[in-house]
């Protein structure tokens, strides 16, 4: 299991990955912008079925462990180590 820290920016004008930045505490943080908007957790759906579709797996093996009402969020993902989880991304294009 991967533990995937995300800054999602919902309501942009399409779904896309932007890359890797580091957060204030030096952790590794996927940013994403998602259509959805922020309204009774359709942006945190959309961002599960988002990352669940580029990675190839099943939504079941994606769920959001916190943050669901924070831009910074903790995604559990199952059947992937970090390692696996970033070339996936790699592979869909999903990195830069």
């Amino acid at each position: 299991m991967a533990d995937l820290f995300v800054r999602l920016q919902p309501g942009a004008k399409l779904d896309r990955i932007d890359g890797w930045e580091a957060d204030a505490e030096g952790r590794e943080v996927l940013r994403i912008r998602l259509r959805a908007r922020p309204v009774e957790g359709e942006a945190n759906a959309a961002l599960v079925r988002y990352i669940a579709e580029v990675l190839g797996l099943p939504r079941s093996a994606v769920t959001l462990a916190r943050g669901d009402r924070s831009r910074l969020k903790r995604l559990s993902v199952e059947g992937l180590d970090m390692d696996g989880l970033r070339s996936r991304l790699k592979e869909a294009g999903g990195e830069r």
